[in-house]
């Protein structure tokens, strides 16, 4: 498993020294390995603005998140019968998912940086809408498919008494177009061959003579034909029952039975035929649809800075890539220590912004604390199952903005964790 921190703090020299302090107790003490991640300039607008666009990216958020748990499901459904194969259809711009991460470039030609924050998240917005509803209708009809086939397929399964036995008797079984006979098939448990043998032509009046032949067993039992008159069916029946050998009812029909194994031709065929596109389709769709969420984490670092830190941008995202679980607790609290110092500064900047704003801020964002200390942490763990962690804040005291992005390859291991965790999907800020 991977596991990023993308943290956030003021670019002022002060700031950039705390970064480099952070950069060598981390090396030092071997707690993660730090690279700095680029944000583009954005026009920021009005902070009353980004107050909405911080609303809007935490919805946003959620909603790739989501999304991206439905496809990677969806990949591992349709790959049912190749589960191992997942992990390398789940990829991000033809790379594993760390590795995205980790070298991650904001996309200028998708989401250009000169256009206003308002039109970038209307156009990450609309691109994933597509994508979920492209998804339902594509998932919908694969799933059709397979349930209409799995539904044939379980006719032939189970045993005699409870399974379609057009696959296993032949025309040549039957006595067909008599106007006075007609064949029966009759289900007998192990035990009792011996007796059927001994007694099938005496249960009733017109049973014909060495009638009965054995055409298929499983582990109870076995089915057998008899021919007899009509007009003695259900006198045969009644017989047979007080002798717990059990008729199936059963006429054969050839002209159904052609129709039912036609239909299992053509729906293995159409499951067949769509299996591919539609993987394809997942594996495109997801990277377009993990690429767009990373994105969104980048603006959602930029939006908050900005509300965090005041005018003019100024600040510096770094990620951090913690080398083992054991140590996040280590890494926390050194980060809480490097950056200790930016209580009055981000307080002295939300000062700045003015009471209007302030209120403002504080209604939409009601756990940042009124003396301004922001360090959160939002823990989102990308699964094969595409299972989320919980958010959780990283200290009670915070100093600086931090988003994580978690990236795992391991169900298992994931699960564990989301269990451990709890299902939610929230932002601390």
């Amino acid at each position: 498993m991977s596991e990023f921190w993308l943290i956030s703090a003021p670019g002022d020299q002060e700031n950039l020294q705390a970064l480099e302090r952070m950069n060598t107790v981390t090396a030092k003490s071997n707690l993660s390995y730090n690279t700095k991640f680029s944000i583009p300039d954005f026009k920021v607008g009005t902070l009353d603005s980004l107050v909405g666009l911080s609303d809007e990216l935490g919805k946003l958020d959620t909603f790739a998140e989501s999304l991206i748990k439905k496809m990677a499901q969806s990949v591992v459904e349709v790959m049912e019968d190749a589960k191992g194969k997942v992990p390398e259809n789940l990829l991000a711009n033809g790379v594993d998912l760390p590795s995205f991460v980790t070298h991650f470039e904001w996309d200028m030609a998708k989401y250009p940086a000169k256009q206003p924050l308002v039109s970038v998240v209307d156009t990450l917005a609309k691109q994933l809408a597509q994508i979920e509803t492209d998804l339902k209708s594509r998932t919908a009809a694969y799933n059709t498919l397979k349930t209409n086939l799995e539904n044939l397929e379980k006719k032939s399964m189970g045993n005699l008494f409870t399974r379609t036995l057009s696959d296993i008797v032949s025309k040549e079984d039957f006595v067909l177009g008599s106007e006075y006979l007609v064949t029966l098939l009759v289900i007998v448990p192990k035990p009792s061959y011996a007796q059927w043998q001994k007694t099938y032509e005496s249960l009733s009046d017109m049973v014909v003579p060495r009638s009965t032949k054995l055409i298929a067993e499983d582990n109870e039992g076995g089915l057998f034909t008899v021919t007899l008159f009509r007009k003695v069916i259900e006198d045969f029946k009644t017989k047979a029952k007080e002798n717990k050998f059990t008729v199936r009812e059963f006429y054969y029909d050839e002209k159904e039975i052609k129709r039912e194994r036609e239909e299992m031709s053509r729906l293995l065929s159409d499951k067949k035929q769509q299996y591919g596109p539609l993987l394809r389709w997942l594996k495109v769709n997801f990277s377009e649809a993990f690429i767009a969420w990373i994105h969104i984490k980048a603006l959602r670092v930029f939006v908050e800075s900005v509300l965090r830190y005041g005018l003019p941008v100024n600040f510096q995202a770094v990620l951090l890539q913690p080398h083992k679980k054991s140590s996040t607790k280590r890494l926390r609290e050194v980060l809480n220590s490097v950056f200790r110092h930016l209580d009055q500064v981000a307080a002295a900047s939300i000062l700045d912004v003015g009471r209007e704003s302030r209120k403002r801020r504080l209604s939409a964002q009601t756990s940042i604390s009124p003396r301004g200390r922001h360090f959160a942490k939002m823990e989102i763990t990308l699964l094969l199952r595409s299972t989320f962690h919980k958010c959780a804040s990283l200290t009670g005291k915070r100093p600086c903005v931090c988003v994580c992005v978690c990236v795992c390859q391991s169900s298992r291991a994931a699960s564990k964790r989301a269990d451990e965790a709890g299902q939610q999907s929230a932002v601390c800020i």
